[in-house]
């Protein structure tokens, strides 16, 4: 689990730096991917998931 969580900050912190420096290229995609991918296998996962599935609800329920 140490291993999980610093991984999540460390590839946290280099996606930050990659869009605030240098804009997204190819495999700060490939960076952004593993930080998904990490960030998926910790406990806050699941609040993520309801979050999103909040927002789409909420994004849903707008009539025009």
């Amino acid at each position: 689990m140490i291993l999980t969580i610093s991984g999540v900050v460390l590839l946290g912190i280099i996606a930050f730096l990659f869009f605030r420096k240098d804009g997204l290229k190819v495999s700060h995609a490939i960076v952004c991917s593993l930080f998904g991918f990490y960030l998926a296998g910790t406990a806050i996962a699941p609040s993520i998931k309801a979050g999103g599935a909040s927002l789409a609800s909420m994004l849903g329920g707008i009539k025009i």
